[in-house]
């Protein structure tokens, strides 16, 4: 025999029916007692909502079995909606019945409880952890920044093409590779699709992809993780000047699809939406001439500790003061080429930079945008790449490009998890993926 319900609901749909009794499924997030009521909270995967329970308005046996559920029971939840501008999310349920699907043993209690737990516990739980309501605010959020970030490209006639994953040579450094061997030969985990798609935007024009990447950096910062998900545009006959508007009019698309999307999972992570809204275009574009100064402004003044040595890469407390200065990303441009890539253009107005650009997130959350224009000489490729003593015969096809109809073109990479975390105040990159890897973890 089937049980028959009121029509079936989420609680991010429930203010279409206020006043209408409805059944919603999920689980038992919290629940309060106060004398004669109960107030369970449930969950399902879109949001949380508060029931109330009086003990006159349902049967004895229906009180019994409510007050019996431990946390992250799974139940079949009925009940009428009710709007109420004290609740979290402007409404709550009069529970008429619930249904108990699966109980929680009492012996074996579900271990993430609403106190404070250390973080090597949540992480060893995380499976478990994903369940609470700030962590799934996070991924919700998540899944709309990579649905925006692909929407952008969809609608704009980029073609996505997808690089392999088992590849025989570096892209970004010998020195973070994951080698495995492939069948007698080695063969490395992804840094990243670049090289793979200059191929398919000299093919198709506009491309991009889309997929984990892989970098065995020995690295705790709060930024790094060794398995991530990056996208990465390349466009044929594009200079850097037009990469820098590209990467900007994707950002405050993405910026905006979350801000419309997501107001209610920002109220639960705490998130001050007016930072977002503040993401609009022009961008700051600052050279690395104008952002090595600026520190060496700041040091002098006593606002950095250390100073930033002219010729150095830019470290975390030197991106952190630079982004600090704008209320919205800052494109920095033409680094010195002696530590950057073997792929990207010399500036011909200074052959010692390269035309390449890191676009900085605001609030101190660093580089969430790496690209340049690419070398479109066969000559001068060739000669990087023996400077960087990397095998030519790994990069025969990659000089091919440059063989047959070589044209300027550029592209960019941008890290999902960073962009999660920046967007979400998040003060940790582990919280931006449903299994982090880090160097000292990989279970579960």
């Amino acid at each position: 025999m089937t049980t028959t319900h009121p029509p079936l609901a989420t609680i991010a749909s429930i203010g279409q029916h206020e006043g209408q009794t409805i059944t919603l499924r999920g689980w038992l997030y919290n629940m309060r007692e106060s004398g004669k009521l109960l107030f369970p909270i449930f969950r399902d995967g879109t949001g949380t909502i508060q029931g109330i329970v009086p003990k006159a308005a349902v049967t004895p046996e229906v009180f019994d079995r409510i007050k019996s559920l431990t946390q992250e029971s799974s139940v079949i939840v009925t009940g009428k909606v009710r709007a109420d501008k004290r609740a979290p999310s402007g409404y709550e349920l009069d529970v008429e019945n619930v249904e108990i699907v699966q109980l929680v043993s009492e012996a074996d209690p579900f271990p993430i409880t609403p106190k404070e737990h250390g973080i090597d516990f949540l992480m060893e739980h995380r499976h478990l952890w994903m369940r609470t309501p700030r962590q799934s605010a996070i991924l919700r959020i998540r899944a709309t920044i990579m649905r925006a970030a692909q929407e952008y490209f969809d609608t704009n006639g980029f073609v996505r093409t997808d690089p392999p994953i088992l590849t025989p040579a570096a892209c970004e450094g010998t020195s973070t590779l994951f080698e495995l061997d492939y069948f007698g030969d080695p063969a490395y985990l992804t840094q990243s699709g670049q090289l793979y798609i200059e191929s398919t935007a000299l093919a198709l024009g506009k491309v991009y992809s889309f997929g984990p990447t892989f970098r065995a950096e020995k690295s705790k910062t709060r930024r790094h993780l060794t398995e991530f998900w990056m996208i990465e545009p390349e466009v044929a006959w594009l200079e850097l000047d037009g990469l820098m508007d590209l990467a900007e009019a994707f950002i405050t698309h993405i910026v905006g699809r979350v801000l419309e999307l997501h107001q209610a999972d920002l109220k639960v992570l705490g998130r001050d939406p007016a930072k977002l809204e503040a993401i609009k275009a022009p961008f700051p574009r600052i050279s690395y001439d104008e952002a090595h100064a600026m520190l060496d402004e700041a040091y002098k003044a006593g606002k950095l500790e250390n100073p930033h040595q002219y010729g150095d890469d830019f470290g975390s407390p030197d991106e952190t003061y630079i982004s600090n200065q704008f209320d919205r990303p800052v494109m920095v441009h033409r680094y010195p080429a002696a530590f950057k890539a073997f792929y990207m253009q010399p500036d011909p107005a200074d052959p010692t930079k390269a035309l390449c650009v890191d676009v900085l997130a605001p609030e101190g959350y660093g580089e969430i945008i790496g690209g340049s224009q690419r070398i479109d000489s066969y000559d001068l490729l060739k000669s990087r790449i023996e400077e960087h003593n990397l095998p030519l015969e790994a990069f025969a096809w990659y000089l091919d490009l440059r063989k047959y109809g070589s044209v300027p073109h550029a592209g960019f990479g941008m890290g999902i998890e960073r962009v999660v975390g920046w967007l979400c105040n998040l003060d940790h990159v582990r919280e931006t993926i449903p299994f982090a890897r880090t160097l000292n973890r990989i279970y579960p």
